[in-house]
């Protein structure tokens, strides 16, 4: 059958929105590059008009510059038209992409739940909680450890009471036997004498005749 009719050839691929997107664009950039150059041949003209009289020379180049602003506005026009088309080639491209990968998503969400449902039948949750009970109970039996450890031997037992009470009668022994005898020499101390070493009737604070030293004067015999 295939050589009496000939075998199909195989269907091409039609073009992609990104092929049309950039053969639109580049039909757009075709016509801006047209519109900038009738700009300037209309600005020539209209320089021509502005330094001509009127007359017949200047109707004819009125009319050129008629003829070109035609032109351009048509060519804005075709601007417009392709840069609207590209446009919303390029919001359908989105949102084919879109759900490409939305698709991708799901695809890779679902094979991430396929792995979590496998590895969860390595898990008991029974066992686990055996595990944390087990824990509790080997932390506890060393609390116990320790506390036995730190047991004292040989104490005998005192009564708080008892202890305060002797601690405060042991503050009050401090106070009395403390010697402070060193405070009635300082006190029984002459005074500072009132006049220069050597003046005469040299007297402390108290009355007490001194000598230049500052020291009690012994009375004649």
């Amino acid at each position: 059958m295939n050589r009496l009719f000939g075998k199909p050839k195989p269907k091409e691929p039609g073009p992609s929105l990104t092929d049309c997107i950039a053969g639109v664009d580049s039909r757009a950039d075709s016509a801006e590059k047209k519109v900038a150059k009738l700009d300037a041949e209309l600005k020539k003209y209209k320089d021509q008009m502005v330094k001509m009289r009127e007359g017949p020379a200047k109707n004819a180049v009125k009319a050129k510059a008629l003829r070109v602003l035609r032109q351009r506005k048509m060519y804005e026009s075709q601007v417009d038209n392709l840069r609207q088309q590209a446009f919303n080639m390029e919001q359908a491209n989105y949102a084919t992409q879109t759900l490409k990968d939305t698709q991708t998503t799901v695809v890779a969400m679902k094979e991430g739940v396929k792995q979590m449902q496998k590895e969860f039948k390595h898990v008991n949750i029974d066992h686990i909680e055996d595990l944390q009970d087990d824990l509790a109970d080997m932390l506890e039996q060393a609390d116990e450890v320790q506390e036995a450890l730190g047991r004292s031997y040989g104490t005998p037992d005192i009564d708080e009471d008892e202890l305060a009470a002797e601690l405060e009668a042991l503050g009050d022994d401090i106070g009395i036997e403390e010697d402070s005898s060193y405070l009635d020499d300082a006190i029984k101390a002459p005074s500072a004498p009132d006049k220069e070493p050597g003046a005469s009737s040299i007297r402390n604070k108290d009355g007490v005749p001194v000598d230049e030293f500052g020291l009690p004067q012994i009375p004649a015999s």
